[in-house]
């Protein structure tokens, strides 16, 4: 690793040609310096998780994105749309075996107006003691174009009527890729522009990373540079979650999936890249257990949550599902002391 070794162990900011130079580093030894920059934040060894579930309340999305496996267009024969009565006993079920974070997804629907998502959230909020982490980038910005209104007031209404955070769904920031796989979804621009505007009312926000879409091992630099540089201005950002593209069932099922090797060599830089964000998530969801495992040796410390529900990934033929019992198991299996987290990264228990 020479030079760039002792610049990420000593903490010093590498840039973007040192940071493509790292796929060509040994696999150890990225790992290695991971863990060393890792440290930065997490001092003692711990790994988090967060009980939560996915409610992906409509099928329905205008975008036809290509990646997706999931989504139907309205008026289809599949298309569905769930109650707020449906939504609710959803979240009464998480409550019941101590979950704390709800994640509300769904496609972008013609149907939905800003005040059905306002009157959702405050129904919520008045029923439950839940964190309300939900809404993309994309569907904010839609509702942004359908009201008229500015997205700084879009944000201050969503968040006055309940939502607290964003999730990431940035697939990747380089609009080459995105051109291709969601010609009609926001582009990169857009995406720094809702997430720079939810930090500035205070809202925090999570960043992602959907690599093997045909980019480039240089746009994904670029890609964790652009998140890198919001941080920078705003500190928003509470986690980046990087994690595989799954072809199956998608217009691009002969696309040859990332490896393990190249899922490791990721998470590794990401957390060395990103020295401004605190957390790096392992994704159990399409990575699988025993990798997402090997992952909190990479410089991840968390394992994202338990996903109750989770459809979206399940509908490219990936249907790994875990529980708080795997999630402690995983936990100690590397190495590490468990302990349930909520949506702020505060630790709620500790699991000896």
């Amino acid at each position: 690793m020479s030079d760039i070794a002792n610049k990420a162990f000593s903490g010093k900011r590498l840039d973007f040609e040192e940071g493509c130079s790292l796929f060509n580093k040994n696999l150890l030894a990225l790992g290695m310096a991971a863990n060393e920059r890792m440290k930065k934040y997490h001092h003692e060894n711990i790994a988090t998780f967060v009980i939560d579930r996915n409610i992906t309340f409509t099928n329905v999305c205008v975008l036809g994105c290509r990646f997706c496996a999931f989504s139907v267009k309205p008026g289809s024969i599949e298309a569905y749309l769930l109650s707020n009565e449906e939504i609710f006993h959803k979240i009464e079920e998480l409550t019941e075996i101590g979950g704390t974070q709800v994640m509300l997804q769904g496609g972008i629907h013609p149907g939905l107006s800003l005040d059905y998502y306002c009157n959702l959230l405050e129904g919520i909020k008045k029923r439950f003691n839940v964190w309300l982490h939900s809404l993309s980038p994309t569907e904010v910005y839609c509702l942004s174009k359908t009201s008229g209104l500015p997205l700084k007031d879009v944000l201050l209404k969503l968040n006055g009527a309940g939502l607290d955070s964003l999730p990431g769904a940035a697939e990747i920031l380089v609009d080459r890729v995105r051109k291709i796989v969601s010609p009609h979804k926001i582009n990169t621009a857009q995406w720094l522009d809702v997430m720079e505007t939810a930090h500035s009312i205070g809202m925090h926000t999570t960043a992602t990373m959907t690599f093997g879409m045909m980019e480039t091992k240089a746009e994904r630099i670029e890609h964790i540079l652009k998140i890198r540089e919001l941080q920078d201005r705003t500190g928003g950002f509470k986690a980046f979650i990087p994690w595989t593209f799954s072809p199956d069932n998608t217009d691009f099922s002969t696309l040859q999936p990332a490896g393990g090797i190249d899922y490791l060599k990721t998470l590794a830089i990401s957390r060395i890249m990103l020295d401004n964000i605190p957390n790096i998530h392992a994704g159990w969801v399409t990575e699988g257990h025993k990798l997402a495992q090997i992952g909190l040796a990479f410089g991840a410390n968390d394992l994202g949550g338990i996903l109750m529900e989770e459809k979206v990934v399940c509908a490219t033929g990936i249907s790994h599902q875990t529980s708080v019992s795997k999630m402690i198991e995983l936990i100690k299996g590397a190495g590490k002391i468990p302990a349930q987290r909520d949506t702020r990264y505060e630790i709620l228990r500790r699991f000896s």
